[in-house]
This record gives C-alpha cells, structure tokens and sequence, in this order.
C-alpha cells in the first residue's frame, strides 16, 4: 500500500474492552497524524484465536468512533491474513534461520534458563536435533514451535542494528538478549513479533507509536525487518498510564473500560481530556 507524509496507526487485540491507556495510545497516533497532513490506521491484531472475541472488535470500532478518532482507509484483521505471514515463515525458513522447537514452557522454565525481556531465554535444546530425529517428531504429530536461530539470523542481518527513537535519538539494538525467539505456534500461526512487523511494512507505517513496555521488542522487530528488507519506521513509545496505586492499566487487572466512563454520562471530551 503506498503512502506518502507520515503514516501511523493503533493496533490493539480484541480480548477486552479499551480502557483510558488505549485512549491514549490512540490519541497519540491520530493526533500526530492529523497534525502532519497524514495517515492514521486502525489495525486488528488478532491472531489468538483462544482469546480475541469478535465483540470486541466490534467494541473497538465503537468506542474510537464516540471518542472521534476517524481513521483512513479500512481495518485490517491480521486473522484474516495468516497465509501472508506463512510466506514470511517460509521465506526466513528457506535461508535456514528457523527451527522447530518440541519443548514446553514448562521443560525451558525447568532447565534453569537465565531470564530474558520476555521470561526465560531459551536455551537452544531443539536448535542441535538433526534432521532425521525433528522429521520423526513432526510425522509423530508431535506439536512445535517455530524459532528464530537468533545466531544464524544476527549473522545473516546487515550490519549493526539500531531504530530512531523520538527525543532520544538512534538506540542500539541487542535482539540476542532474547534468545531463539518463537516466531509462529501450533495454536497461533504467527506471533506478534513477526505480525507486526509484517503488517507495518506492508500498510507502510512510518512511525510506530505505543507503550514504553514494548521498547525492548524493538529490537527483535528491526531484526525482522533487516533480515526481510523491510523499511524501518521511526518509533515512539510513550508512557504508560497507571492507576492510583501506580499500576499500570491493564485489562486483565480490570481497568475500567471506556463504555463504563460513557455509560457514566461522561462526553468523549472529558475522557479524552482525562489521557
């Protein structure tokens, strides 16, 4: 899709209702959008399906349309595109940058893995099976994951890697850090880190902005796009709105959501003057 000025978007999952960090995130992308004469894109994501409601979809376009947060040209629902990020698997595949994996949470969490961003850093058990014992597996029905050689991929990325940050300048990136991050399941076709970058590259987004939680994922989503010539947007990850004890709102901690501030009588205006 071709794009000219700046084009951002919000991109939230359907396994609950928007609450007023939503709001936030959102307000942040339309705003910078609108201010600069450009594209502001409102992206599903979707892709577990153990969890994502499609009432919550629907809950999500009402609830930007009551706050006035219009968005351009249609939504994308990242469920219904699993054969593109299938291309992608294949492709990376191909240059021999990904691995099934056999083991269960459970199996790393035991193995005494050293903690990484995200929890435990795989510790490469499945990276050395050869291939006659992972094709007995696989014939097996044995379920995998699919990881991401992180030193075969680091080798084959160009360069040192690093993204531009508003208001902090380039940051270094360290996707090692992370291990052999998993990249597809057998219950989700596709994890968020290679959606995302996907689908930034194909609705040609130029500057990702969300939450200071996934500032470290950064560095796996450059990785990505280095290693899939994908252009590299600018990024810029905003605080995260807490509530009075000073956590973070979340849904699944029950932060109240936006249809329980309207079905207060409160007006868009003072909730979008509360972000």
């Amino acid at each position: 899709m071709a794009a000219t000025g700046i084009v951002t978007r919000f991109a939230p999952s359907p396994t609950g209702y928007l609450h007023l960090g939503h709001a936030y995130s959102a307000l942040a992308g339309w705003r910078a959008a609108r201010a600069a004469g450009g594209r502001f894109l409102l992206r599903i994501e979707d892709i577990d399906r153990t969890r994502c409601r499609p009432e919550f979809t629907e809950a999500i376009l009402e609830d930007l349309a009551w706050l006035g947060l219009d968005w351009d040209g249609p939504v994308r629902i990242q469920s219904r595109h699993f054969a593109e990020y299938r291309a992608t698997l294949g492709a990376l595949e191909a240059r021999g940058l990904l691995y099934p994996c056999f083991c269960t949470r459970a199996e790393i969490a035991a193995a005494g893995a050293p903690q990484g961003p995200e929890g435990p850093v795989y510790p490469g058990t499945c990276r050395h099976l050869g291939d006659a014992a992972r094709a007995a597996r696989i014939a097996a029905g044995a379920p995998y994951a699919l990881r991401l050689d992180m030193a075969a991929a680091l080798a084959a990325a160009p360069g040192p890697l690093s993204f531009a940050e508003q208001g902090r300048g380039r940051l270094a990136c360290d996707p090692a850090r992370f291990g052999d991050v998993v990249l597809a399941r057998k219950d989700t076709p596709a994890s968020y880190h290679l959606c995302v970058t996907h689908d930034d590259a194909f609705q040609g987004v130029t500057l990702v902005i969300r939450g200071e939680d996934l500032l470290a994922a950064t560095d796996i989503h450059r990785l990505v796009q280095a290693l899939m010539g994908w252009p590299e947007p600018a990024y810029a990850h905003h605080r995260l709105l807490t509530d009075p004890t000073g956590r973070r709102l979340a849904k699944r901690d029950g932060a109240q959501p936006l249809r329980a501030l309207r079905a207060a009588g409160l007006s868009p205006a003072e909730v979008l003057a509360m972000v």
